[in-house]
């Protein structure tokens, strides 16, 4: 054993690595001068036979050539691992894979929606803070402090020192400083959009047309058609000679657009402190319930009426110099009736494969 025979053993081993075609191939290359019975191998436990001097003199070249091999195995294995994987990807015969695509929430698609058809008749898009005050929220609209919707168990009020103040008068009611500033009055989570309303009354003049989408908050038990946070649409029109005539027209030609021209309506007398007359549209649609399997019959879908003369008075218009209609619409409502979607949690619910439907 000596230097000529791990020479040999290096020109047969790089020569036929050179021929080597394939996996199967390459590993039997590999068993031929590096498994347990390969020609390297044997020399390499041969070494314990050799003198001292032959030791030094052969083993290290052995192990040389032994992890040249390995690395010679190791760049082949590799490349043909890279190269099956080039051809896989480039072959037209195997089927493509379906690309994962996001999906916009169907709240999100329906205010889309209601967004468009309220610009193309003209009205503007407005917003306001979730976080209001009492005096917005309430006050300004003409709910007094001891209407039902100051109730505790309805509203979020936040924890500040005027609220803590006020807790104090189990009455709940506002005093003269907290009216005349109402930057000063408690905090709470807006029960609905009507309070960007007053904030858009305060610094614009009539006439226009706005619609206030927004995320609003109440304080109750959830169930199939109830949340604590939902999504309300509000529309405001003030001019001179508006009417209920002009609520009727532009209301009908909204749900016409939203769900069809064979939709019905029906306008109910109702009460809401901040408008006057108020009322309530419902809707009739040829559509079948999931839940009962049978045509949907009238679906209240929004509350309205002419604005309240305090309402104005609120922010210095004068009610005889003008008029108005505001409504407002949820957009959970809409978005469960267009989808045939049975549950108002299955929104909030976070589950993909709810989403991944529309």
């Amino acid at each position: 054993m000596g230097y000529s025979e791990l020479e040999k053993i290096k020109q047969s081993a790089f020569k036929e690595i050179g021929e080597v075609l394939d996996m199967k191939s390459l590993e039997l290359w590999r068993i031929k001068y590096l498994g347990r019975k390969g020609k390297l191998t044997q020399v390499l436990r041969s070494l314990k036979s050799l003198s001292d001097s032959q030791k030094r003199e052969i083993g290290p070249q052995a192990n040389s050539l032994k992890k040249k091999l390995e690395e010679l195995f190791t760049q082949k294995n590799q490349s043909f691992k890279t190269s099956h994987n080039q051809r896989s990807s480039f072959d037209i015969s195997i089927p493509g894979k379906k690309i994962t695509l996001g999906h916009l929430h169907p709240l999100t698609k329906t205010e889309q929606k209601i967004r468009e058809i309220f610009l193309s008749m003209g009205f503007s898009i407005v917003t306001g803070p979730e976080i209001e005050s009492e005096y917005y929220n309430f006050d300004a609209l003409n709910i007094p402090p001891n209407h039902p919707a100051r109730d505790m168990w309805n509203t979020f009020w936040l924890k500040t020192q005027i609220n803590a103040d006020q807790n104090a008068d189990k009455r709940g009611n506002i005093s003269v400083n907290q009216r005349k500033n109402p930057h000063k009055s408690a905090l709470l989570l807006r029960t609905h959009t009507s309070p960007v309303q007053i904030r858009y009354m305060e610094t614009h003049q009539p006439p226009f047309q706005i619609i206030v989408p927004g995320r609003v908050f109440r304080y109750e038990a959830t169930d199939a058609s109830h949340e604590i946070n939902f999504y309300q649409v509000e529309g405001l029109m003030v001019g001179k000679d508006i009417s209920l005539a002009n609520f009727k027209f532009i209301i009908e030609e909204f749900l016409k657009k939203l769900f069809g021209n064979k939709v019905q309506f029906r306008f109910r007398p109702s009460y809401f402190p901040f408008v006057e007359p108020g009322l309530e549209v419902d809707i009739k649609i040829n559509q079948k319930s999931k839940i009962k399997n049978q045509n949907l019959g009238w679906l209240e879908v929004m509350g309205a009426g002419m604005v309240h003369p305090r309402v104005f008075e609120a922010v210095h218009y004068n009610p005889r110099d003008w008029q108005g209609f505001a409504f407002g619409l949820g957009l959970e409502r809409i978005a469960m009736i267009q989808y045939n979607i049975p549950d108002i949690r299955l929104f909030y619910s976070s589950d993909l494969r709810f989403i991944r439907q529309f």
